[in-house]
């Protein structure tokens, strides 16, 4: 029968085995619970990047929609879960994959004159409005109109951040004289983007080079101030922010 002090001695073995075990979780920044998170953060980085791709390639040659969330998981190959984490719907998911492959194509310049800021921003945006992010621009409207929720997103995710951007413009073309001033300015911002919504949508004329350089040359002359000779071509311009 083994004595107290044995019971003792082999309880505090025990004790010793199982804190070795046991892993320390500490708040110090050199725990090894601490060092395993960076790579957990990548894995998570990589795999968001993989669905929003996942996304595009399916936008190229599928239907709005007829995309799932099944769908984009099985070519991201990721589980539901995964997508789910970040996005509540489809259309959150591809709305977010749109915006992060439409921004980079349509930057605004900086620097120098508003109102030629704004004509070359409009002659990049019809270019791109003419191909494929046209086409996936046409269908999320086209769905938002029976879902109210994909409007929500699309508003969110993509109009108030680029007509954010706009509005600056327009308020810098207003300040130095180049726009006038008795025209409320949310109107000139509509002025100068709904026909490209217009065509977009309805189809009927092209988006083309042709139509940019018109509709800009139509649309400075009637936004200029008064008695001024702003009507002309505008003056070159800015860097790409």
């Amino acid at each position: 029968m083994p004595t107290k002090s044995t019971s003792k001695g082999a309880a505090a073995k025990a004790g010793i085995s199982a804190s070795i075990r046991k892993p320390v979780r500490s708040g110090n920044a050199g725990t090894g619970s601490l060092r395993a998170r960076p790579p957990g953060r990548a894995r998570s980085d990589t795999s968001r990047v993989a669905i929003l791709d996942a996304t595009l390639k399916l936008l190229e040659t599928t239907p709005l929609q007829q995309i799932s969330i099944e769908s984009i998981a099985r070519e991201a190959g990721v589980g539901k879960a995964t997508i789910y984490r970040w996005w509540e719907s489809k259309a959150a998911v591809v709305i977010e994959a749109f915006v992060r492959a439409h921004v980079s194509h349509t930057p605004m310049q900086k620097g120098g004159s508003p109102r030629a800021a704004l004509t070359r921003h409009i002659h990049l945006l019809v270019d791109e409005y003419s191909g494929w992010s046209g086409r996936i621009v046409a269908q999320i409207l086209a769905e938002g109109q029976g879902d109210r929720d994909v409007l929500r997103e699309f508003r969110e995710r993509f109009w108030y951040g680029r007509r954010a951007v706009v509005r600056e413009v327009v308020e810098d073309a207003r300040r130095c004289g180049e726009f006038r001033i008795d025209m409320d300015a949310e109107l000139q911002m509509d002025v100068l983007y709904a026909p490209i919504y217009f065509r977009l949508l309805v189809g009927h004329l092209p988006l083309d080079k042709k139509f940019a350089e018109t509709h800009c040359t139509t649309m400075m002359q009637m936004l200029a101030p008064p008695d001024s000779n702003l009507g002309a071509k505008p003056t070159p311009r800015r860097k790409a922010a």
